[in-house]
């Protein structure tokens, strides 16, 4: 297969515009102003991703995207102080928290591993599965539960009375909302900040494509020929986000006394048991450990556990996940046209109100 083809195959990647995303140090040093200011602009997204999909509701502004990018990276959203949306979702880790199984505030343990957040922007269903109709829902949940601690009954409201007593934060949300903060009105912020800022499209995968032959070693360039074809990973792992954004089932954790049946819990459907969602593979050389339980610690692994054709069950989806025949060399191309697929991150918190 040459150059070409497999760029249709994957996707023709546009010259990146605008950056990864700027957020990777956390911070709370004292705000030089009480409140930061926006940006005049709004980072236009890749070109090869399409357009946002952006609710109603929620539209984007400037002053709106400012606001979230503060509350996304504040430590006071959490019941204890310990962690921010920041925390679980780091740059060096591939926007994931690197961990098998994440840890809540009050060191609550969760029950999965952090999804990365990359592209994030274009999920329409959120959470390993997809219980999440939107990002919006999503952080609210996330605050509410365990990842944050703010449960709605005891301590979200002390919090919320927190945010409004400092004044960079209340007239921030006056400005925006026209009203104090409220539980509802932060996830807005917050999830306009994530449709804004947390792209990643340019890799050496995408310079490739865009026509510079020196951005991939050779191995890389055989990987993605192998990704489309006899390795078959295109099946799942497919478009510009590098996943289809559906549900499979490929075996992981179903050796459980009492397994998590992912989709299946969303659904109630049969055939939807042991189903999570694809994964993007954008950052996957960064977001170990893999797979929705952790349980994967390389990607060596992570590749090894899929040509051979997952892990089999009554419901494993082989349709498209089927054993292949690639031999060492061929897994050592493939790892690296996945090595390619890294995204720079030069993500900074911003000063925050005090």
């Amino acid at each position: 297969m040459n150059q070409s083809r497999v760029a249709k195959t994957i996707f023709v990647a546009s010259a990146f515009i605008g950056g990864c995303a700027p957020a990777s140090k956390e911070t709370t040093e004292p705000a030089a102003e009480a409140t930061p200011a926006a940006s005049s602009e709004i980072p236009t997204p890749p070109v090869a991703f399409g357009v946002v999909p952006i609710p109603a509701d929620n539209p984007a502004t400037p002053e709106k995207v400012a606001l979230g990018r503060q509350l996304y990276y504040d430590t006071r959203l959490s019941a204890d102080g310990s962690r921010a949306c920041y925390t679980c979702h780091v740059c060096e880790n591939g926007l994931t928290d690197g961990k098998a199984i994440g840890e809540g505030a009050l060191s609550k343990p969760l029950t999965r591993s952090s999804p990365s957040l990359w592209n994030i922007a274009y999920h329409t269903e959120l959470y390993w599965d997809g219980r999440s109709p939107s990002l919006e829902k999503q952080a609210l949940a996330a605050w509410n539960g365990a990842n944050m601690g703010a449960s709605a009954e005891e301590v979200a409201p002390k919090i919320v009375a927190s945010i409004n007593a400092i004044e960079g934060y209340r007239s921030q949300f006056q400005k925006v909302f026209g009203a104090d903060a409220t539980p509802e009105n932060m996830m807005q912020a917050i999830a306009s900040y994530e449709r804004t800022y947390l792209f990643c499209s340019d890799t050496a995968y995408d310079r490739w494509q865009a026509g510079d032959q020196s951005a991939t070693s050779d191995a890389a360039k055989r990987g993605a020929e192998l990704f489309v074809t006899k390795a078959g990973c295109g099946n799942c792992h497919s478009g510009s986000l590098f996943t289809d954004l559906k549900y499979h089932n490929v075996g992981i954790g179903l050796d459980k006394p009492e397994p998590d049946l992912g989709r299946h819990r969303v659904t109630k459907a049969d055939a939807d048991k042991g189903a999570f969602k694809t994964p993007s593979l954008r950052d996957i050389s960064r977001s170990a450990p893999y797979f929705h339980n952790g349980s994967v610690a390389t990607l060596k692994e992570a590749v090894d556990l899929m040509v051979s054709g997952g892990i089999d069950n009554p419901n494993i989806d082989r349709e498209n996940l089927k054993p292949t025949n690639l031999n060492e060399e061929e897994k050592a191309d493939l790892i690296e046209f996945l090595k390619a697929l890294e995204c720079p991150c030069p993500l900074e918190a911003p000063p925050l109100p005090q």
